[in-house]
């Protein structure tokens, strides 16, 4: 680790706590030759494994990027689609591995789309699962329907009159 200050590159950790949910740690250091000191923080790198056989570093931007054109002219605004980037990141880290397939990517992104607005994520779904024809989505709909019926009702109770 290199000094932020000299550049020198021998650094003393002083203190290493785990930071936020345990996703990462959080290390006091200090430089062994100015004496400065500052804080570094350890993430685990997500790995993405693509179809052709490459690997990148996972990007939320991305698989922000994918949802976002699903969103196009939907009221969904930036703050809907960096909680569900989030969600998305936080699904993947929470399945334990450190490389995940570029295909699991897509289905942590429709979960949450799904909750955020339906028309866009039948958009999503229909690219991402390759809708071939109408019968695709009225397929889809119709488990949409199905679980909107199956799901308690969340709406507050009408406010009484008198």
């Amino acid at each position: 680790m290199h000094c932020p200050y000299c550049k020198h590159t021998d650094t003393k950790v002083l203190d290493s706590r785990v930071a936020d949910d345990g996703s990462s740690i959080r290390r006091r250091r200090m430089c062994q030759d100015c004496e400065k000191r500052f804080t570094t923080v350890e993430l685990m790198q997500l790995t993405i494994l693509k179809r052709s056989g490459a690997t990148e570093p996972f990007n939320r931007v991305k698989a922000i990027a994918g949802a976002r054109k699903a969103c196009k002219g939907r009221p969904v605004d930036e703050d809907d689609l960096a909680r569900l980037g989030q969600e998305v990141e936080d699904q993947l880290r929470l399945a334990g591995s450190p490389e995940i397939a570029a295909h699991e990517v897509g289905l942590a992104i429709l979960t949450p789309l799904r909750r955020l607005d339906e028309v866009a994520y039948l958009r999503f779904a229909s690219v991402y699962r390759g809708f071939e024809s109408a019968a695709d989505f009225e397929n889809e709909i119709a488990l949409l329907r199905a679980e909107r019926q199956l799901a308690p009702d969340l709406s507050p109770a009408p406010a009484p009159t008198g």
